[in-house]
């Protein structure tokens, strides 16, 4: 995909992206004002390298050290790059705003959709929240220091400033999303360029004022965990990543937590497909894109990352603050301080995309009854033809997580850390779950395909290793220190179940199918013409 698109966007692309939304039985309330690469960039946004690339350095650097990195990173975005292959496969034929339930539906059944909105609903609304909290504990690593603000969340003034500052920025984030879809698409479009000219600089920065260049680092394994994150005294330094001593190729699955989080979020996309010029083409195309772009990308900004780590054992040893003590150990001041604005308005603006995204889920779930309150949540904005309410609501969500789950903690464990390492294990299994029933579904009862098609053996190769990296990405999400998401995990699903037998079954009827999709072109007209659809 090109970066810079021509979008155009005739009157003929208009009707048959207007067809083929009504053949699916749902009316154009959110203005389709999104080109292509707006469709890009929002994906490309939420995955932002500048956000996890950095945030969750620890993971790989604690871990196995430079192999992490050098083999780790391609290890897992290809993980990422067989499920953005097989989710656009499907979504070229449902472009839909909250396209993963939608096609969970379609492709399965009513369960099966029910079961998979919940999973993307729950890491939306927690990825959201901790993409905030991680632009906190940058704000708090790099730039807090300059106003003397205190960061120390074990006191009760740092708690609060935390808090604050999450509620602060969401709020801004929603307020953009509030006043309409080409507000966020001008701010993410941006983002997508600052994120690529920040991650260059912050390359070239790394490659010029390091100490070396020893590429072996990059192939290089080491076992850092357990003990290995304690200084000579003998006492900690920072958190320990990977406290339990466990095998070199143990911490280095574990290390692929570093790209797995990073490399997520192309699914917003799908959500923003009924806001897209030409969806069918646009979304798949713009979530394959963000996943090779961040990739690249992202591999070339942390091989010159590891180059600039004075030593490797020393930056194991830093746990969480491994980015800030490499950069204070080896860049000037200045350019330090600059590329610390730039990463931290690339975090706010990944934030900015992941509300669009969840609020998306939101009103595309409401709007089939899937949610308490349905009828309020998927209400749109006539002026700003945007689903307000569900943006406040997942805003406002997001916040009472972070706040309510920093308060608990669990056998010495936070609560946050505990539910946000179940964050990704939700959303892949969102992805992996309707890429299995296409998997099952094509060729049978699944035989239309969309105009951006991999072909049979392609889609069916990348389905079976979707489904065979979700198994292995829970696998690694449930391991100690996050062990407690294993209960988590199992408990969401048991949970599930009662209350789908109990209530759900009966009342949940899902989106429109056959019929019903006839039925409905009354109401379609109506809901257009409410918000002036013409």
């Amino acid at each position: 995909m090109s970066l810079i698109e021509s979008d155009k966007y005739t009157e003929a692309d208009k009707r048959e992206d207007l067809k083929i939304l009504h053949s699916l039985g749902y009316a154009q309330e959110l203005e389709r004002r999104m080109s292509g690469f707006s469709n890009f960039a929002i994906s490309f946004s939420i995955i932002c390298i500048l956000s996890g690339g950095i945030n969750s350095l620890a993971q790989a650097t604690a871990g196995a050290g430079g192999a992490a990195i050098g083999i780790g990173w391609p290890v897992g975005c290809l993980i990422s790059g067989v499920f953005a292959l097989a989710m656009g496969q499907i979504a070229s034929a449902y472009p839909t705003a909250g396209g993963l339930y939608h096609w969970s539906s379609i492709l399965g059944n009513r369960f099966t959709g029910w079961f998979t909105a919940w999973l993307n609903l729950l890491g939306l609304v927690t990825v959201l929240g901790a993409i905030n909290v991680g632009t906190w504990g940058f704000f708090a690593g790099s730039i807090a220091g300059w106003f003397n603000i205190n960061v120390d969340t074990t006191t009760a003034t740092g708690f609060l400033n935390q808090i604050i500052f999450v509620a602060a920025i969401t709020a801004i984030q929603a307020l953009i999303n509030h006043f309409g879809i080409r507000l966020t698409a001008k701010l993410t479009d941006l983002s997508g360029y600052l994120i690529f000219a920040t991650a260059i600089a912050l390359t070239i920065a790394c490659f010029a004022f390091a100490q070396h260049w020893d590429f072996s680092r990059l192939w290089t394994f080491a076992n850092y965990s357990g003990d290995a994150t304690l200084n000579a005294a003998n006492e900690l330094k920072g958190d320990p990543i990977w406290p339990s001593k466990t095998s070199t190729l143990m911490v280095f699955m574990l290390g692929l937590l570093l790209p797995i989080y990073t490399i997520t979020g192309y699914d917003a996309s799908a959500h923003t497909s009924e806001e897209t010029h030409k969806a069918a083409h646009s979304a798949p195309r713009g979530m394959v894109s963000s996943v090779i772009w961040s990739s690249v990308f992202g591999y070339i900004m942390l091989i010159g990352f590891v180059l600039a780590i004075p030593d490797m054992g020393d930056a194991a040893k830093q746990g969480w603050n491994v980015f800030f003590w490499t950069l204070d150990s080896t860049l000037p001041v200045w350019l330090k301080n600059t590329l610390y604005v730039a990463i931290f308005v690339s975090q706010f603006l990944c934030g900015l995309a992941t509300v669009t995204s969840a609020s998306r889920m939101i009103f595309a779930f409401a709007r089939d009854g899937g949610l308490p309150g349905s009828s309020f949540l998927k209400s749109v904005s006539r002026r700003f033809r945007t689903p307000a309410v569900a943006i406040w609501v997942a805003s406002i969500l997001a916040v009472l997580f972070v706040w309510g789950t920093s308060m608990i903690t669990i056998q010495g464990a936070s609560a946050y850390s505990i539910v946000v390492s179940c964050t990704v294990i939700f959303l892949f299994f969102s992805f992996a779950v309707p890429i299995a029933l296409g998997l099952l579904a094509y060729g049978r009862s699944w035989t239309k395909m969309g105009p951006w098609d991999l072909g049979g053996p392609l889609f069916r190769l990348v389905s079976v290793l979707s489904i065979l990296a979700a198994i292995l990405i829970f696998f690694i999400g449930v391991q100690p220190p996050n062990d407690w998401a294993l209960e988590i995990t199992i408990g969401f699903i048991v949970i599930a179940a009662i209350i789908w037998l109990a209530f759900e079954s009966r009342r949940f009827q899902g989106p429109p199918l056959g019929d019903r999709i006839a039925e409905r072109q009354t109401e379609i007209i109506a809901a257009e013409l409410a918000v002036g659809e013409i």
